[in-house]
């Protein structure tokens, strides 16, 4: 099934991606799958335009009829599954597993966000003052725009999607332009759920592809209330100040420079699986793959050259193909990337098994790598960076207080690990006064997430949150409120105002 199979399978023609602006190329081989027309200023105007009206109307519907809506997307994601994933790994290059799984996601945080349209939950606070009720209550906030990355093309949005509609939000979506046909089928997807709810208001969820500079006017625009922007720091550090500037509301999930500590106590086996997927899944694409690997000194002879085996074991192709591990980086981009850090690890004492372009004769127009591992002897400057490619950085530890110091010495915050059977090792790790990120693992690796949890990091990494938990709480405005059941007046703080 190529992509006019899937995008035919998904309800589209597939004869409207003859033509537009915006070229759209496979990573598995180059190839050209289908071109987009993009938004213009104007269109994009338009957009924000229709999705604030939308706001009016979809905010007083009840927050349990917005779940039904949010229920019906689920059941399509149900049911054009395999296409869509298949779609993402024509589009993406991760593996067809991978592909299927962030669908998988999609359909899991539906169904998340249906059980939460029933729990958006205020509190009753006792009141200082007699014959008085506080309550604290949560009302849509408005108009949510969504910037997604390439690596998780639909699962990102679904993420904030889903949430935000039950929340009372209308979305504008704007998906990176390396990925904008799996937005374009998502999108259709939603259409056909909003036709079967019946109740939705027109702009209740559209795209938006276009460029930076297109895309800027969205970041800009006071009648955007949330901006949740996924994707390099660089570019949070554009949203987030144009925001704040104008006192908008941002959801930033940025880059993330993950490290695994091995535990002299590690159960080794465990340790080697989740190190390999953490390290060259997606081919290292993901924002919690893991790029930092601490291990102590007495097992560092033996995990290294067992890692280092495992590596020389793993299939790279077509991730199309049974059996293959790693699919291609995105495009030359990325392997330029890739490149530059490791000639720079190099001229910073790192010592490279493994790396560098593979299969050019099969996929000429492709960039297949083969993963790399850099042993360093202290953590350099290009360690502190975060190469969006299967690199893992590899260090030594004695003390445990010099793993965490490792650890923590990064801009970055999202996602860490450890492999340890000490439990004083693992609570220590998952304290105030152990990893400094959002996410702290114990004998799993960095990669990958339940809908469940909040998804997000700390310091450069942004501080947003998404997905489970109470993260919804970023997608309403709160109020608290004082009602006076008595005829009398009494002020707070026992302050008295009379005549």
């Amino acid at each position: 099934m190529n992509a006019n199979d899937c995008l035919k399978s998904l309800g589209l023609d597939a004869k409207q991606f003859e033509t537009g602006d915006l070229e759209v190329k496979s990573p598995i081989d180059g190839e050209v799958i289908g071109r987009v027309q993009q938004d213009t200023a104007e269109t994009l105007d338009k957009k924000i335009a229709k999705a604030a009206a939308a706001f009016e109307v979809w905010k007083s519907v009840p927050a349990p009829e917005r779940g039904e809506l949010v229920r019906l997307l689920g059941e399509e994601l149900r049911t054009h599954k395999a296409a869509l994933g298949r779609l993402v790994t024509l589009e993406n290059g991760k593996l067809l597993q991978e592909g299927l799984g962030e669908v998988q996601e999609m359909i899991d945080i539906c169904d998340f966000a249906v059980g939460l349209s029933r729990q958006l939950y205020g509190l009753t606070i006792q009141s200082e003052r007699a014959g008085h009720t506080m309550r604290e209550n949560w009302h849509p906030l408005g108009v949510v725009g969504v910037i997604s990355a390439f690596n998780f093309p639909v699962a990102v949005w679904a993420w904030n999607a889903a949430l935000a509609f039950v929340c009372g939000d209308p979305v504008i979506w704007k998906p990176s332009d390396k990925t904008p046909l799996t937005a374009i089928a998502t999108q259709h997807l939603f259409e056909v759920a909003a036709k079967k709810f019946g109740k939705a208001p027109d702009g209740l969820s559209q795209l938006a592809i276009c460029g930076r500079k297109i895309a800027a006017a969205m970041v800009e625009d006071k009648r955007v209330a949330l901006i949740s922007a996924t994707g390099s720091t660089a570019m949070g550090r554009i949203v987030g100040p144009t925001v704040a500037k104008r006192f908008g509301s941002t959801i930033l999930e940025l880059g993330g420079n993950n490290a695994i500590i091995v535990a002299p106590t590690a159960d080794l086996d465990l340790a080697l699986r989740g190190i390999l997927f953490g390290a060259v899944g997606t081919c290292g694409q993901r924002c919690t793959s893991t790029r930092r690997l601490v291990v102590h000194e007495d097992i560092y002879g033996t995990l290294v050259p067992d890692l280092k085996k495992a590596y020389a074991s793993i299939t790279i192709g077509n991730p199309l193909e049974d059996g293959v591990l790693v699919g291609p980086l995105i495009d030359e981009g990325a392997f330029v990337d890739m490149e530059a850090g490791l000639k720079q690890a190099a001229s910073e004492g790192g010592e490279i098994t493994g790396g560098g372009r593979v299969l050019k004769n099969e996929f000429p127009n492709a960039y297949y790598v083969n993963p790399a591992i850099v042993e360093m002897e202290k953590q350099s400057d290009i360690v502190h960076n975060e190469t969006f490619a299967p690199i893992l950085y590899i260090m030594k530890y004695k003390n445990f207080e010099d793993a965490i110091a490792i650890q923590n010495a990064v801009p970055q915050g999202l996602s860490s690990a450890i492999f340890t059977n000490d439990v004083r090792e693992a609570e220590r790790f998952t304290s105030a006064t152990g990893s400094d990120c959002g996410i702290a693992n114990v004998n799993i690796g960095t990669s990958g997430a339940e809908i469940g949890g909040a998804f997000g990091g700390e310091k450069e990494t942004g501080g947003g949150r998404e997905s489970g938990s109470d993260s919804w709480k970023a997608y309403m405005r709160r109020s608290t409120s004082t009602v006076n059941y008595t005829s009398d007046l009494p002020l707070a703080q026992g302050i008295k105002f009379e005549t």
